[in-house]
């Protein structure tokens, strides 16, 4: 899924479109925690270990995994927002 959209607009179906692109394997049992907590991308970026367990990844090295590729996103909507700040300052 590209990022032609900021994750922290992304609603809970973009959200599970991007777990099941991420995840496959653990898909089944996060789709039901992801809508059940209505976890939306602003909700994804803001992600801790805690908040993992509460949605059943308990094994630290899934957690570790899925916070460094949510660091990731976290990075890239940073690079994004700073691209359009510096396109106004800067206009071609």
């Amino acid at each position: 899924m590209g990022l032609s959209k900021p994750v922290s607009s992304w609603s809970v179906e973009e959200v599970l479109v991007w777990v099941q692109e991420q995840y496959p394997s653990h898909m089944s049992r996060l789709h039901k925690a992801i809508i059940k907590h209505a976890v939306s991308g602003r909700a994804l970026l803001r992600l801790k270990n805690h908040h993992l367990e509460l949605l059943g990844v308990e094994d630290e090295e899934q957690q570790q995994e899925i916070l460094q590729d949510v660091l990731l996103l976290r990075v890239q909507e940073e690079i994004g927002e700073l691209s359009v700040i510096y396109s106004e300052c800067f206009p071609p």
